[in-house]
């Protein structure tokens, strides 16, 4: 959990390096709390508190995703190269 508040509080910072255990803590607890909204949501049968949730992710994710790139010294656009981003993501920093 500290992992992603960590994340949250660099929200819009493309700047830096993110360790695998940051990001990988961070895209754990974003699934989880967005399974978790998702269930509310559909149990209350209004999506609305989902949306909230993945629409004010999207940014975080983004810059944890450019950050973890920085840290295997690549650039961060190689975030829109689908499959070498998984290659990137497990290589150690």
């Amino acid at each position: 959990m500290i992992w992603f508040l960590a994340v949250l509080k660099k929200y819009a910072i493309f700047d830096g390096r993110a360790g695998r255990k940051e990001y990988w803590y961070f895209a754990l607890f974003s699934f989880l709390f967005a399974f978790l909204f998702a269930f509310v949501s559909a149990f209350f049968n209004n999506l609305n508190l989902y949306y909230i949730f993945v629409l004010s992710i999207i940014i975080p994710s983004i810059a944890a995703g450019v950050r973890r790139r920085h840290d295997v010294n690549k650039s961060g656009w190689y975030i829109f190269i689908p499959i070498y981003n998984l290659i990137l993501h497990c290589t150690p920093g």
